[in-house]
């Protein structure tokens, strides 16, 4: 009798389930959003200036004949779509498919993943991102990891910070967080002098380095069975 084959799951489902599930027993709850969107959403009300680089041919898919739709270029519109329908506090975590028009290689991709973060509230500090950053990358990495903050600049969040994480002795940049924008909140329709909030997004394909010692990340889209076995 032949040995019965099993199917396995891709390592990127297995690293986005995972986050998923650890952000989840962290009080986040899963929203979703639309892969193809519209400026407001992407661009407007993330606080993105009207000459942002991001809003270039070269950057973002557009939708040929209709110019106000785009393929998302991140998961943070999603973000706006929860704040527009809901009143804080509320904590959210949001999985997804994002498109990029970029060079491809080892660690960048056309199309790849993300996991956005959002918490809100009326007492939300960068004490409470770091926090649950640290308790996340310890239960999917091992308790010993280390991340450090670093100051950055993205237009939806102030002050922005770039975090990273120490990977086979090395310092592995991993996501973008800060304290959402006071613009980003009342676009969204939530008081800004009322509450305060973090937000983060990270990439999977880069967790799935991480996680599982992929080499290069473009070889998760190419259909080989055999990246099933890491």
């Amino acid at each position: 009798m032949k040995e019965e084959l099993k199917g396995t799951l891709h390592p990127l489902t297995l690293v986005i389930n995972d986050s998923v599930r650890i952000l989840s027993s962290l009080g986040f709850e899963v929203a979703l959003g639309p892969e193809l969107e519209d400026q407001w959403h992407n661009f407007d009300a993330l606080n993105f200036p009207k000459d942002h680089p991001a809003r270039d041919m070269q950057d973002t898919f557009f939708i040929k004949g209709k110019p106000d739709n785009i393929l998302r270029t991140h998961t943070s519109p999603g973000q706006i779509r929860y704040m527009e329908t809901h009143k804080p506090p509320f904590a959210i975590v949001v999985p997804g498919k994002v498109f990029r028009n970029e060079a491809t290689d080892a660690h960048h991709e056309m199309q790849f993943y993300q996991i956005e973060g959002l918490m809100v509230g009326e007492n939300i500090s960068m004490a409470n991102l770091k926090g649950v950053l640290l308790e996340f990358f310890k239960q999917l990495l091992g308790s010993e990891v280390e991340i450090r903050l670093r100051p950055s600049f993205f237009p939806f969040v102030e002050p922005g910070l770039e975090v990273d994480v120490l990977h086979n002795g090395k310092w592995m940049e991993v996501l973008g967080a800060g304290m959402v924008h006071s613009n980003v909140l009342e676009n969204a329709g939530v008081d800004s002098k009322k509450y305060q909030g973090f937000a983060f997004g990270m990439g999977a394909d880069r967790l799935m380095v991480m996680k599982y010692g992929v080499p290069d990340i473009r070889a998760s889209y190419i259909g080989d069975l055999r990246f099933n076995q890491f």
